[in-house]
């Protein structure tokens, strides 16, 4: 019973990265339209960031929580007016060509200037040691990163939900359509929108640089299975992309731990869930089904 709860711990943890980076890149393509494939170049630089902040300059994890993501929402915002938005008019697809090739050019950029080689980052004094749950111990930075990322999301929620700006956001996010429609200008959010979802990315890189080795391929993979969570949830859904996130997390733990002698099953079983979910719903688990023209 205890193997099987701090699996579960293990399956929520990993699950808050994935929730936390799929509601950013759900927040975009809501808003946008744009399948930005550099998200996971923008999570690497959370990480990146957090390790140089440390290194080059003495400032620890707790200031760098909220540099690294302000300065990565800054960016991104110069990155959707500068490169995404002169495209906007154009096939979805030149965006997305568009944000592939930027991943390719951020991680050969950080790649020149720092190597290949993975850069440990330790764990914050504060949060050194472990917790009791009482049948068993768990780490307490992890602990720490599930608290956040769950507080984070609930905040999110609530300020999309209950304030007037995050429903007019909402609202632009899941039904952009109806939302011009009714005279409201979605466009005057976008770039404030693109750069929230890449600052999400930020803050999941931030937290996972004392887990997770630092280097400039540490979201090349993690994107694809982000990507999958997305498409799981639905897509511009945002309660969606968090609960898919969480599950998605669960599903790869205990995979991981009860199905190790096949560990190709443990590995694709996220995408296999995607594939039935697309057969069962299209549109996802919780996104809206497009109206027949």
């Amino acid at each position: 019973m205890s193997a099987f709860l701090q699996h579960t711990f293990d399956g929520l943890v990993s699950g808050a990265f994935l929730a936390l980076l799929a509601l950013g890149l759900s927040v975009i393509f809501g808003m946008l339209r744009v399948v930005n494939f550099a998200h996971g170049a923008f999570y690497m630089l959370g990480a990146v960031g957090t390790y140089l902040l440390l290194t080059e300059f003495g400032i620890p994890f707790w200031w760098a929580l909220l540099v690294v993501p302000l300065a990565l929402g800054a960016f991104g915002m110069a990155v959707e007016r500068t490169l995404v938005h002169p495209l906007a008019r154009l096939d979805p697809l030149y965006n997305f060509l568009l944000t592939f090739g930027l991943t390719l050019v951020l991680q050969d950029l950080v790649k020149l200037r720092y190597g290949t080689t993975s850069s440990p980052y330790g764990t914050p004094s504060a949060l050194t040691g472990t917790v009791d749950f009482g049948l068993f111990d768990f780490p307490a930075y992890r602990v720490f990163v599930l608290s956040f990322a769950v507080v984070a999301c609930v905040a999110v929620w609530w300020l999309l939900g209950h304030t007037r700006v995050g429903m007019l956001v909402r609202a632009a996010t899941e039904r952009p359509e109806l939302t011009r429609a009714l005279g409201i200008d979605v466009g005057r959010w976008v770039t404030p929108v693109f750069g929230f979802g890449i600052a999400l990315a930020g803050v999941a890189g931030v937290l996972a640089a004392p887990m997770r080795a630092v280097n400039p391929l540490m979201g090349a993979d993690l994107v694809i299975v982000v990507f999958a969570v997305v498409v799981i949830g639905g897509l511009g859904s945002i309660f969606g992309s968090v609960a898919a996130g969480f599950g998605i997390g669960l599903v790869q733990a205990w995979g991981e731990s009860y199905l190790d002698q096949w560990p190709i099953v443990a590995q694709t079983s996220v995408f296999v869930i995607m594939a039935a979910v697309l057969l069962w719903r299209p549109a996802g688990l919780f996104g809206r089904e497009e109206a027949p023209a």
